[in-house]
């Protein structure tokens, strides 16, 4: 940071409440707010380095900007939400191929077999 930009590190409960206060409370316009919402690791962090394609770091900055977030925040958050979604996407197939194992009907076989095709080929 320069000389004279400043942090405000807040909690989410209290974020709201910051920013409609933001225009009274005189804060200047080069001040960064850093808001935690709790889930921010305690374990050690790892810096990696990652070229984006020139379209995918504008969405970045776009939604930084728009949550007031450092492009890095916004990538942690879109990095664990593509992992939890690919573990949701895994359990989907095991239960479908349970499903599948368990099936006596013919037809409900070549259905769910359809299915799994579709999981694993795409459409």
């Amino acid at each position: 940071m320069k000389a004279g930009d400043c942090c405000i590190t807040l909690n989410d409960s209290l974020r709201e409440e910051r920013l409609q206060s933001d225009e009274t409370a005189g804060i200047a316009p080069n001040c960064t707010i850093v808001v935690y919402d709790g889930a921010v690791a305690t374990s050690k962090q790892v810096r990696r380095s990652v070229t984006l394609p020139a379209r995918l770091a504008e969405q970045v900055e776009r939604i930084a900007r728009k949550k007031r977030l450092s492009d890095n925040r916004v990538l942690v958050e879109l990095v664990e939400q593509g992992l939890e979604a690919q573990k949701e996407k895994e359990k989907a197939f095991f239960a479908l191929a349970e499903r599948f194992r368990a099936s006596a009907d013919p037809e409900e076989v070549k259905r769910l077999g359809d299915q799994m095709g579709r999981f694993v080929f795409g459409e």
